[in-house]
């Protein structure tokens, strides 16, 4: 950390001669290319509902962690988000209930459980802050944290990749290619859980769902093949983030709040460029 704190501090910006802003802005170019691949799946199979509902249930895992104390809130968080995607997906392929109603009862009790339970135990004002996130809390070990993930993410998206855009275009098609819906389903659920998990104290979870949504969005304006959609996506993303936390910076507001602004504001750029070329 030493070295990259150097080379930071080399770097012909005022805001990078503090340590929490060195740190926020290594967590941002960890952070937003998770949030930038995984969009693309999100968007392409209309998941933003799904993914929103992961960012309630999360806030149920810290409410249990907090108040059994069986894990720190934290791992709490994570192992429940994990189980909530996964029993999400098993309920949805094997329910006659629509997708929309199966996730709507899901995310109204993830979040009303974890209010509940936050209430009850007195612990509610102490972990509020997972409400809005705080970027500029995280520590060099997080950051460490953040790395492994991405590398692990980053991995297990490039062998499920195909099997995932068949699946997504095709489930009858993919049984018949002997590839499992509900298996490949549950693991890409999985990787938005971890993703939304140990992002959330610091995105928050009133905003965290905008970041699965507004990258690929705008990429999918402006894309003219898979190729370019993924890369535009993971671009959009870290040009949000690092735009965003300056701004939030120089303009005292909360950083996530604000890279959601940012990546709203690319996406209606790259709208008004779609609809301006397809005149």
């Amino acid at each position: 950390m030493e070295t990259i704190y150097g080379i930071l501090s080399a770097l012909p910006f005022d805001w990078l001669h503090y340590d929490f802003m060195k740190n926020a802005l290594l967590a941002v170019l960890l952070i937003t290319p998770l949030f930038g691949l995984l969009s693309t799946m999100v968007v392409s199979n209309r998941m933003a509902f799904f993914s929103d509902s992961l960012g309630h249930g999360a806030f149920t895992g810290l409410a249990i962690g907090a108040i059994f104390g069986i894990f720190s809130p934290v791992q709490s968080l994570l192992l429940f988000s994990i189980v909530f995607a996964l029993l999400i997906t098993w309920i949805k392929n094997h329910s006659t209930a629509s997708t929309d109603t199966i996730i709507g009862v899901f995310s109204s009790v993830g979040i009303a459980a974890g209010l509940m339970m936050m209430s009850y135990g007195g612990s509610f004002n102490k972990y509020a802050s997972y409400l809005i996130g705080d970027i500029l809390s995280i520590t060099p070990e997080e950051i460490g944290s953040l790395a492994v993930v991405l590398v692990l993410v980053f991995v297990t998206w490039g062998i499920l990749f195909n099997r995932l855009m068949i699946v997504s275009i095709n489930a009858s098609f993919a049984r018949s290619r002997g590839i499992s819906s509900t298996l490949v389903e549950g693991v890409f659920a999985a990787m938005v859980a971890v993703v939304v998990a140990i992002s959330i104290q610091w995105v928050g979870l009133l905003i965290i769902n905008s970041l699965l949504v507004l990258p690929a969005a705008a990429a999918r304006n402006v894309a003219a093949s898979v190729k370019q959609y993924h890369l535009f996506s993971v671009a959009s993303a870290m040009l949000s983030g690092v735009t965003g936390l300056v701004a939030a910076y120089y303009c005292n507001m909360a950083a996530g709040a604000t890279i959601v602004v940012v990546s709203a504001v690319i996406f209606f750029l790259t709208m008004a460029m779609k609809n301006r070329l397809s005149k």
